[in-house]
């Protein structure tokens, strides 16, 4: 089972990406909708599959404790392994492209959180301008837009690791904005390829052509032109009144004060270049 990480910082396009991959499938010549996106192809976070897989009720456990058995559930997803009882064999897609926000890092035990490439074959890495990530990480934690820049400057930062209550994902230590994009570009486990939001707006057949062939996902052309169709802003939009899934849309940079820029451009000081993405080689 081939797994590639589509790794992010929140806020960065990611779920974006993952529609425009599912309707790569779509059938009946109808999209697929944004609230029934496979399970499979999940967030690396969930907590279903890590008592599902350990046969642990994952909260007895402090958050070390979980993160020194995740490479083991990602070992067993990689080789194959059932993510949930409801999860149907013939329906196991020969690859899985896994959401994850979690920085790169290791365990308390000193390795690899996400099994480097025992856990998954590549990553593809999404990038977007922090200056955008801010009202939109605003928007979507009712906070303000300083505090979300301070958020994203604090190298502890992270999500889902109070101890006084259990969310429903697993601990993601984040590392800051800069810190984590740093994290997945600087690794040697895997092989990543960078993508920038900017480019997927810009060019978003260019921009999934060139991911799709990085890890070596073939897709004919039409098929392509109706996944961009299918997974266009205002497909997505019209989705959201009647269903489940609503998302919080920001207004953009042009919601952020010049001071306020400043202080997000400053803070994520870290520049990924195209030297970033020239250094990843193809999965084998």
């Amino acid at each position: 089972m081939r797994t590639i990480w589509l790794a992010s910082y929140p806020k960065s396009g990611n779920t974006w990406l993952r529609m425009l991959i599912a309707n790569l499938s779509a059938k009946d010549d109808a999209p697929v909708d944004i609230n029934d996106l496979p399970e499979r192809g999940g967030i690396a976070s969930a907590r279903g599959p890590f008592d599902y897989l350990t046969l642990i009720d994952s909260s007895l456990l402090t958050h070390d404790e979980i993160d020194a058995l995740r490479p083991r559930v990602y070992e067993q997803l990689a080789s194959g392994a059932q993510d949930d009882e409801y999860d149907k064999p013939e329906n196991v897609p020969p690859a899985r492209f896994v959401k994850v926000h979690d920085a790169y890092s290791l365990t308390p035990k000193g390795e690899p959180l996400l099994a480097g490439a025992r856990g998954a074959e590549a990553a593809i890495v999404i990038v977007r301008d922090p200056r955008d990530v801010a009202p939109s990480l605003a928007n979507h934690s009712a906070i303000s837009i300083d505090e979300a820049i301070a958020f994203m400057s604090y190298n502890e930062s992270g999500f889902c690791g109070k101890t006084h209550r259990q969310h429903s994902q697993l601990r993601q230590k984040l590392a800051g904005w800069s810190g984590h994009i740093a994290s997945w570009l600087d690794q040697a486990d895997i092989p990543v390829h960078l993508m920038r939001y900017e480019d997927l707006q810009a060019d978003t057949f260019g921009a999934l052509r060139r991911a799709l062939d990085f890890v070596g996902r073939p897709a004919s052309e039409d098929d392509m032109r109706r996944a961009v169709a299918f997974a266009d802003f205002a497909q997505l939009r019209q989705q959201e009144p009647t269903k489940a899934f609503a998302r919080r849309r920001g207004r953009g940079r042009a919601a952020v004060s010049s001071a306020a820029a400043r202080r997000a451009a400053g803070a994520t000081s870290f520049r990924p270049n195209r030297s970033h993405a020239s250094k990843a080689n193809t999965p084998a």
